[in-house]
Formats: structure tokens, sequence, C-alpha cells
């Protein structure tokens, strides 16, 4: 219930802290009803962020704003690092607490399909080996989901 309250006033962290005590404390798979809440809870806490990130990244990239090109990059890796903690946020709960308790091959292509999400979303802000590390993982995911 309060999962839904913190959907409905938009408090998407407390909506994801309230879904992963539920999925901690079940002893088995959660229905699909709470599924689907852990979905639109992930997509909502991350959003914000993804937009923040790609507004900061187009003004940052606008020549008109060139003087503040410094600013706005170390702007947008503050926003990347927090993209990051709430991506592995998720894919923490999902790994280790709904994938090894999926009830059936539906569940457990979509908690697979999930992690393989996050792990995109998180690709989409890396450089270098970070973002090596979670395409590598993104595919995986995506390959077991589809098996």
């Amino acid at each position: 219930f309060m999962a839904r309250v913190a959907d409905q006033s938009e408090r998407y962290e407390d909506m994801v802290q309230f879904l992963r005590e539920i999925v901690e404390e079940s002893t088995e798979d959660v229905s699909t009803d709470v599924r689907n809440l852990l979905s639109v809870g992930f997509k909502n806490l991350i959003s914000a962020q993804r937009s923040a990130w790609k507004t900061v990244q187009a003004i940052e990239q606008n020549k008109k704003y060139a003087e503040y090109a410094e600013n706005c990059a170390t702007y947008r890796e503050k926003i990347a690092a927090e993209l990051e903690t709430n991506c592995n946020k998720v894919v923490d709960i999902v790994k280790n607490c709904s994938l090894p308790k999926a009830g059936d091959d539906e569940a457990k292509v979509f908690y697979l399909k999930m992690i393989g999400d996050y792990y995109r979303y998180t690709a989409e802000t890396a450089t270098g080996d970070k973002l090596a590390e979670v395409t590598e993982n993104a595919l995986k995911y995506y390959a077991q989901a589809t098996e």
C-alpha cells in the first residue's frame, strides 16, 4: 500500500525502498501487480536523471554557452554518478532478491530484461572501462532473457 502512496506522491526513492522491503521479505516470487510496481518505481526513479543528464549535455555542447562548459561537465558527471548509483540499486534488488525467486519463465525473462535495461541506462552516461563493463553486462542479461 505504501509503495502506491509513494508512487501517487511522486516519491520514487521511497517507493523503491518500500518495494525492496516487500521483495526481500517475500519467500517466493511477488505478484504480477508488485512486479509491475517495481518496473514503474524503478523507471520513474531514474527517468528524471536520464533526462537531466541529456539536457545538461546539450547545454554543455551549445557554443552559445561555451564559457560554462566546464561547469556543465562537472554537473553532468554528478548526475551521471547519481544515475549509476540508482541503476546499481535496481540491479542489486532485481538480481539478488527478485530473480532468485522467479516463479516461472515469464517472471525470469521480465527480471533478466530489467537487469539488462538498467545496465544499458548506465551505459548511456558511462565512458572508458565502465562503458565496456556495463555494455557487456547489458548484452549478457539480454541474451539470457532470450534463451
